[in-house]
């Protein structure tokens, strides 16, 4: 990577089929090679409430910042290939039901995109606890159009989100 196309992005991944504790690692570790995306941060694994559908298990969900020279697109295909690597079918599931993995991209260095394919940042990101308070351990005073995650978060009920031990290697 050459520095001048270096970009930081915030992604979320969670899960609630199977062990999702364990599939997260390893989705972690499959999307960040150290070569086309180096992992600088992640948060603790958080258990939390169903957002959606409420009638299923309870999600596991993390969040990584990562630094790549991949295009936002390609960092989403990068996403969505892992993925499919462990299970995931976005053409038979059910909209916000159960998941093996899904892995949203959250922000990229903060780029404004609204296209059919992808919407940076996140579009629901700011209304989604789920998501804030495993980025809030990683980057609280981080900025997602325009809103510091700490007072994003500061507005939502956090009710049910708990952070779990760290996994023993």
């Amino acid at each position: 990577m050459t520095q001048a196309q270096i970009a930081q992005a915030l992604v979320a991944f969670g899960g609630n089929v199977g062990d999702a504790r364990a599939t997260i690692a390893s989705g972690i570790a499959a999307f960040c090679d150290g070569q086309d995306v180096r992992l600088l941060k992640r948060s603790s694994d958080y258990r939390t409430p169903p957002w959606g559908i409420e009638d299923q298990p309870p999600f596991i969900n993390a969040c990584i910042l990562v630094e790549t020279a991949l295009p936002p697109r390609e960092l989403l295909a990068r996403g969505q290939m892992v993925e499919r690597m462990f299970g995931r079918d976005r053409n038979r599931e059910t909209r916000w039901g159960p998941r093996t993995l899904d892995i949203d991209l959250i922000d990229y260095g903060g780029e404004t995109l609204a296209a059919p394919d992808l919407t940076l940042p996140h579009p629901r990101v700011l209304e989604r606890a789920f998501v804030l308070v495993p980025l809030m351990e990683i980057g609280p005073d981080r900025r997602i159009a325009g809103v510091a995650v700490r007072d994003a978060l500061a507005r939502l009920d956090t009710g049910g989100i708990h952070r779990l031990p760290d996994r023993k290697s």
